[in-house]
């Protein structure tokens, strides 16, 4: 380790090979906590390369439990994080709105590190109970629309360096690989990123790939449709700029989107917003992404896939496939 720490203090660039051996060597345990916190230190203060990114997904999609739903297609929305705006869980919830629409989706995510409340966070407070049992994510999937993956049952690397992140508090180049580790492999993904910088690389990456993407940035630095400024979208085929006014929703607050301090808080916008009684304004951030997703899933217009989101929130559909998986 110290020979990498050295080359990576001088600002050189780690290859492919080594990014991916000196991951799976963390997940192995050869290294100290101290070692491992300059390790993330360090990519801290330069951008990550494509091909030391490149290197550490191979590493933990080598490493990982896989997940096999037999060929289903299924669908992860998953933001990065590390944009440092407290928002409430929307990809969480617009996963759920989702598959009340009718998408199969293998949801990724974890605790919070750089913010207060991570997608496990809520899903753990309001009684989902996490695993990692096939048969268990499969029954899920099949009877309610919808499974969750909690990453460190899968992630053997990740396990290791949670406690490090968290008393670290900030983002790290493992924000950045979460998206992009999914174990069941989804087949298509909706994924926000918290820099344009980190949208080119993703696209470079999945463009490398079989799956079905979308890579999103608020053009004012969320990781996710805030509808407080224009966003960006890129796929496969093409790179677009849209506008609140262009999906038929008004220029919003950052206020209207705060997720709160505590997970409590966050949790209670969670079931106010899938009961019906969030705000406008905090439903109409979840229609503008979980349309973005069915959208991508379906293939249809853009103004078809915002009628069936906003249909699976407000008629209840995304609350019901909430309470058959909780159940």
């Amino acid at each position: 380790m110290k020979k990498i720490l050295d080359e990576l203090i001088e600002n050189k660039a780690l290859s492919k090979a080594t990014a991916k051996q000196t991951l799976v060597e963390i997940a192995e345990g050869k290294y100290n906590n101290s070692q491992i916190a300059a390790f993330l230190t360090t990519f801290m203060m330069r951008s990550i390369k494509v091909r030391e990114l490149e290197g550490f997904r191979e590493a933990l999609l080598e490493l990982c439990l896989p997940v096999d739903f037999g060929g289903v297609p299924t669908i992860d929305m998953c933001g990065t994080g590390g944009d440092g705006k407290n928002t409430f869980n929307i990809s969480t919830i617009s996963s759920f709105v989702v598959a009340g629409a009718g998408v199969k989706v293998s949801k990724h995510g974890n605790y919070g590190v750089s913010s207060s409340c991570g997608s496990s966070n809520v899903m753990e407070y309001l009684g989902y109970q996490f695993s990692n049992d096939q048969s268990v994510l499969n029954k899920q999937l099949q009877e309610s629309g919808i499974t969750f993956l909690h990453a460190p049952l899968f992630h053997p690397a990740m396990k290791t360096v949670a406690p490090i992140r968290k008393e670290l508090g900030m983002k790290t180049f493992f924000n950045m690989l979460g998206p992009l580790v999914n174990p069941s492999r989804p087949s298509m993904q909706v994924t926000g990123v918290y820099n344009l910088e980190l949208m080119r690389l993703y696209n470079y990456l999945l463009q490398k790939t079989d799956t079905k993407y979308m890579v999103l940035y608020a053009l004012d630095g969320y990781d996710e449709i805030s509808l407080t400024s224009g966003f960006k979208a890129v796929t496969r085929e093409e790179e677009t700029i849209y506008n609140p006014r262009d999906l038929g929703f008004k220029l919003q607050q950052q206020s209207d989107i705060y997720g709160g301090e505590t997970v409590a808080e966050s949790a209670k916008i969670f079931t106010d917003i899938l009961n019906g009684s969030g705000t406008e304004q905090q439903n109409n951030a979840i229609i503008a992404n979980s349309a973005m997703a069915i959208y991508l899933a379906k293939g249809i217009s853009l103004e078809d896939a915002l009628v069936e989101a906003k249909e699976s929130l407000i008629t209840g559909k995304a609350k019901s496939v909430f309470t058959q998986l909780i159940n």
